[in-house]
């Protein structure tokens, strides 16, 4: 039976942070380009059409966390982990030779299968690993190299595309992620039920939570309030995945300077996890759940009124920092409110409703969009952002163990 920390499990935590990072790259190869290869390859003007890719992904890939956190404790969380991989294999090769949007529509059913498996078994692992004490900052680095990643690979597939072409190029760097990702996870990485036993005996509450998603998602007080707040930072990244590169366009950037603006948000976001996940740790969630809220919706409501290409990074800076204060935050939040043996679906559940707000907030922006502008989709969704911090400053308790 192992001991969790971060000191005596640091080989095994560090490789499973790098393959966060290759299962975050994945996402980076669309965050750019996608909407221009719609338009320009496809002639797809709708935006509600446009965002239909995200739309699928963000159900598939929340529907998929459930089942990885659902089904960990009974078959494992390596083996979600490389199910998740072969997943990921076929979606570069879809994107590179689709020869009509619904092929793209298809290779995002798959990736979202793959970001909701690996990335879940890879969160469950690393807290696993980590233990209560360094809780935070686990998540941190685990959110930091995933988000991280998808800035790069969004700069990168920008600055491909803009040299060489939308297809097929950028994509080549998809299957090298996906194909480092599997030979690590089958030939490399350790199961951590060990892990999970070892802290069941240490708790000192009982398990007694009888239906697990309705705690998770209305009946638990704190965990709603987390469950509400995941689900709009995501309902925020939904809308700004499909409308914020629509909207450049519009005021006169170029693709690379997309691109830039593309990977600012995420790679803030990214870097600055690995200390706002350790400031929770000494501060309280609530506190970094509310003020991370706040941040975001503000964010996209100034976001909304720039018009300089210098400007748009320095408030995409601001919006991807807002999001790296709740990030780690929420699953922390979660692994804290729960017992070891329900960790895992709880955080499955929980990433069920975060993710879900992806195809809520494009679904959302797409309408909005089409019927009256872009803008006002940015402008509406800052609104119902910081509307989601106070809900967490009414809804949540301060409680011991670092909430």
């Amino acid at each position: 039976m192992d001991k969790p920390g971060l000191k005596e499990n640091w080989k095994q935590f560090a490789l499973l942070v790098l393959i966060n990072a290759f299962v975050g790259g994945m996402v980076g190869l669309e965050r750019t380009i996608l909407p221009e290869i719609a338009e320009t390859d496809f002639g797809i003007a709708a935006r509600s059409a446009i965002f239909s890719f995200i739309i699928v992904f963000g159900i598939t890939k929340a529907i998929a966390n459930y089942f990885a956190g659902r089904f960990a404790q009974s078959f494992g969380r390596k083996k979600m982990l490389i199910l998740g991989w072969l997943f990921g294999i076929p979606v570069p090769f879809i994107q590179m030779f689709a020869p009509d949007w619904n092929w793209i529509i298809v290779a995002n059913l798959f990736l979202g299968i793959n970001q909701g498996l690996a990335w879940s078994a890879n969160v469950i692992m690393k807290i696993d690993l980590a233990g209560e004490k360094d809780r935070g900052l686990a998540m941190g680095l685990n959110e930091f190299a995933g988000y991280l990643a998808v800035a790069i690979v969004a700069f990168l597939t920008g600055w491909i595309a803009a040299e060489v072409g939308l297809r097929p190029y950028p994509f080549y760097l998809g299957i090298v992620l996906a194909m480092l990702g599997l030979f690590m996870s089958i030939f490399l990485v350790r199961d951590t039920a060990s892990f999970v036993q070892y802290e069941a005996k240490q708790a000192t509450e009982d398990r007694v939570r009888k239906n697990l998603f309705y705690q998770v998602s209305f009946g638990d007080r704190n965990l709603q309030a987390v469950s509400q707040a995941g689900l709009m930072t995501n309902f925020k990244d939904g809308m700004a995945w499909g409308a914020f590169p629509i909207f450049l366009a519009a005021a006169g950037l170029s693709l690379t300077q997309i691109g830039v603006v593309a990977a600012v948000y995420p790679a803030f976001w990214g870097i600055l996890q690995v200390v706002t996940g350790k400031i929770s740790d000494y501060t309280g969630r609530k506190m970094m759940l509310w003020a991370g809220m706040l941040v975001q919706g503000v964010s996209l409501l100034v976001f909304a009124f720039m018009e300089q290409y210098a400007s748009f990074i320095l408030v995409a800076a601001l919006l991807g920092t807002g999001t790296a204060m709740v990030y780690p935050t929420f699953l922390a939040a979660v692994a804290d409110l729960s017992h070891p043996k329900d960790r895992a679906e709880s955080i499955g559940i929980f990433r069920l409703w975060r993710d879900g707000g992806y195809a809520f907030g494009a679904i959302f922006s797409g309408i909005i969009a089409d019927m009256f502008d872009i803008k006002l989709a940015i402008i509406l969704t800052g609104l119902l952002t910081i509307s989601s911090a106070f809900w967490v400053i009414i809804r949540m308790n301060k409680l011991n163990k670092g909430i």
